[in-house]
Parts: structure tokens; sequence; C-alpha cells
């Protein structure tokens, strides 16, 4: 089971709920320094600016896996239990002392763990890339899905954030229609006047051309995944005829008299809004509901700047270069250029580099095609502003202290540090300005805190 931290704030027996839960079969860490946690149960009875600012703490060492835990049953019933999911919390629930309440945690941190499994296995990992929150927060509600459910799921980001990839995840992780093969239809290369043909197939002579009978997608799809590529391009009245099939399962060819049925898991993606799409009257508010039991909102590479020096060392790599070295130089230019077209942009800037490298050593600023330097925005000076003010902002509104506010961008700054540098204790001591004994100390505090 996911290991976990108990943290009691006010609450008097302590030592019986750490036991109910422990006979629920609970895994708590003894020494966070040695195993680190997974996952966190806060236990308080009034909710003030100390428990908001320990769901928030350990929202982030956890990756938002917080479970807060009331044994006040009015906290249910007003808004705070809102201001305790935007300060991290994962759930809500008020502690009842026959177990129910412990039959319930154990469960989610079961279900949890197997999503941690699955999401760490290798048939996962060798098809995406990268360890950021933002990122693996979208993989887990994905593989979620995926394993647990058999929703319709409709994937919304921007274009090139990785819509194709997340498709495949869901493939490959539901337990009953992996065995099929993936079948892909894209929405926005689709002729109007062979659409139909393209999803229902055809019949022999169904019209000028058709010289012999022709599957379509729904037919590929039987039993297994139809993924339905940039789906907000559909036109109105294709947007109808495939509302039909999702809801009966069946379909005639062009040109045919026959129903055919057919059973396929259904996956959309779109870098459109869908909700402003229909108050536009571009897309039908029942088709919405029929590919949306599930969405997922995939992370813009902005907000997942933690893995751009993992996903770029992937787009570097070939057979004489298992794992590129990339010099200081590369790996600020990499990090803090923009790019409008997230994992994609990346990928085109690395070949480019590729295509440069003239040796097996390092890649310096010299592969980095001339081009990119002409609209590099210098970086300002005042590196306080954008972000960093807007989540110290959030954090003010949520009632933390200038004191957990410090000690939280701290904690940041140490976690940027070792992504960059793999952990090395040296390397990530020059880059803070510390030294080791300093960050090891830290580190140690912050595992015990």
């Amino acid at each position: 089971m996911t290991r976990t931290v108990l943290n009691c704030l006010g609450v008097v027996n302590r030592d019986s709920i750490h036991q109910i839960l422990i006979n629920r079969g609970v895994i708590f860490c003894i020494d966070d320094t040695k195993d680190n946690a997974k996952a966190a149960i806060i236990v308080f009875d009034h909710a003030d600016d100390n428990v908001y600012s320990c769901i928030s703490k350990f929202s982030c060492r956890t990756q938002q896996r917080v479970i807060a835990v009331t044994t006040n049953p009015d906290y249910l019933n007003s808004n705070d239990v809102y201001r305790l999911i935007e300060a991290g919390a994962s759930d809500v629930v008020l502690w009842d002392n026959e177990g129910k309440t412990a039959d319930h945690i154990a469960v989610r941190l079961r279900r949890w763990e197997r999503v941690n499994k699955i999401t760490n296995s290798p048939e996962i990992q060798d098809i995406v890339i990268g360890h950021s929150i933002p990122w693996l927060m979208a993989l887990r509600q994905i593989v979620e899905a995926a394993r647990f459910s058999d929703y319709a799921v409709l994937i919304n980001g921007e274009t090139g954030t990785g819509k194709e990839l997340a498709a495949k995840v869901i493939h490959s992780v539901d337990p009953l229609r992996s065995q099929q093969e993936l079948s892909i239809v894209d929405c926005a290369t689709i002729v109007p006047s062979l659409s139909g043909s393209e999803f229902f197939g055809h019949e022999r002579g169904a019209f000028t051309g058709a010289g012999s009978q022709r599957e379509g997608a729904f037919s590929r799809a039987d039993g297994g995944v139809l993924f339905l590529d940039e789906v907000g391009e559909l036109p109105l009245d294709l947007q109808v005829q495939l509302l039909r099939v999702f809801q009966e399962k069946r379909y005639k060819r062009v040109g045919g008299n026959t129903w055919h049925d057919t059973d396929f898991r259904l996956v959309c993606a779109t870098n459109r809004n869908l909700l402003e799409e229909i108050e536009a009257g571009r897309f039908r508010r029942d088709l919405y509901y029929r590919l949306a039991d599930w969405t997922v909102t995939l992370p813009s590479l902005s907000q997942r700047k933690e893995d751009i020096l993992s996903l770029a060392k992937h787009f570097l790599r070939h057979q004489n270069d298992i794992n590129p070295e990339l010099d200081s130089a590369v790996q600020h230019h990499l990090i803090n250029r923009a790019y409008p077209g997230n994992i994609r942009d990346l990928r085109q800037l690395c070949l480019r580099m590729r295509g440069r490298h003239v040796c097996d050593g390092q890649y310096t600023i010299g592969d980095i095609p001339h081009d990119e330097f002409q609209n590099i925005t210098r970086e300002t000076s005042d590196w306080r502003r954008g972000d960093l003010e807007a989540a110290v902002r959030k954090a003010l509104s949520l009632g933390v202290g200038l004191k957990e506010i410090s000690s939280a961008a701290a904690d940041v700054a140490i976690d940027v540090a070792m992504a960059e540098h793999n952990g090395s204790t040296a390397k990530i001591a020059k880059q803070l300005k510390i030294t080791p004994r300093a960050l090891q100390l830290r580190k140690q505090q912050e595992n015990h805190s």
C-alpha cells in the first residue's frame, strides 16, 4: 500500500486513529529520510491557517495525494471544504469511530498505489516521458480512467502537448481492449465528401470510384479503442451521424442496408474549448456529453519545465548516443526558450540540433541553429514577477504566512536543482550557493517536518 504520513493537528485521539488505520492495512513511514511518503493524512478538528499550510506543504511533497480528515461534521456543510481542496487536499472526509472512514481511506490509498504502479511501469514509461508534478497528475488521471473504467475520455490540451500519446496510454492500459489495435481518425484532415466512408465504410458501387467494399473506423475499432483526434473540427452534420452510433453502437455502411454492431471505447482529443464551441453553435451539446465521461487536460510544456531536459535528451538520443550530454549553455537555452508548439516544437528543435552535431561529445551552443537566437527575449532582471508572484498571491489568499512561503520557495528551488543535476549533492549545492552540508541538513529537516 502507498506509504503514508499521518499528521494530527489539535486532535486528542491521535493514537486511536493511528491504530485503527494500521488495522486497515495502512502503512505509515517511520523514518521519512529513508522511506519517502507518497501520500499524507491530515487530521484536524478546526481548520485554521496551520491546517491549510500543512495540507499545502504535504500536497507538494506527495504530489497532491492528501486526504483531509475532520472530526467536526460542520466542515462538510460549509465553504471551508472548498478551501481545503484549493489548498491541495484530494479528498475531505469525516472521521467516525466505527471504522467506516478508515475503510474509505484504506481503499483510496490502495487505488492510488495501483495507479502509481501502472504509471511507473515500463509499458507506460516507454510511451511517455516526464516526472514533473503537472504531468504526473494528468498521467495518473489517464491511467485511472483507462484501467478502472470503460468511460469515454476527452483529452484537452494545446497543440503538441502529447494528446495522441495519452490515447496510446489509455489503449495500452485498458484491460479489455488493449489486445486490439488502436484505431485513429484525424478529424482535421477528413474530406467532407468522404467522411461517411471514413467512419462507416462503404459497399461496392456505393459511389463513383467505390470499386470494392471498404471497412470504416467503426468496424476497425470493434472490440478496441477508437481515437478521434481534433474532434472539435467535425462539421455539425457529421456530429449528428456520429452521435447516433455512439448511442446505439450500430451503423450502416454507405450504400448498404444492413445494420452492423460495433463495441469500442471512445477516446477524443481537442485543442479547442468545446464548451465555448457549444455556446458558439459549432459543437453539439448532446455529443459533448457522450464523449466527455472523463476529461483530462494535459499541461503545456511551459507548465512542466522540469521535463524539458529529459524530453530533449530523448529526442537527441540515437543508436550511437544512448545518453547525450548537454553543456550548461544548451541546458539554459532549452529551459528558458518559449515553446508555442509545446513538445512538438521541442522535438523539432532537437532534431535540428542533432543534424548540426559533429562529434560524439557534449552538445554545445554551436549545435543550436543560428535563427534560434534572433527572436530571444532577454530574461528580465526582476525574476520575482510572473509565476512566483502568482503563487505568492494564492498562498496569501489561503492564509499562508511568510515563514511557510519562504520555506516552500526554498523547497521548490532545491527540487528544481535536484531535477537539473540528477540528485548530485555537490552540483545542487553549487547552483544554490550553499554548502553540501547545509543542503543535507535542509533535506533532513524537511523530511522530519
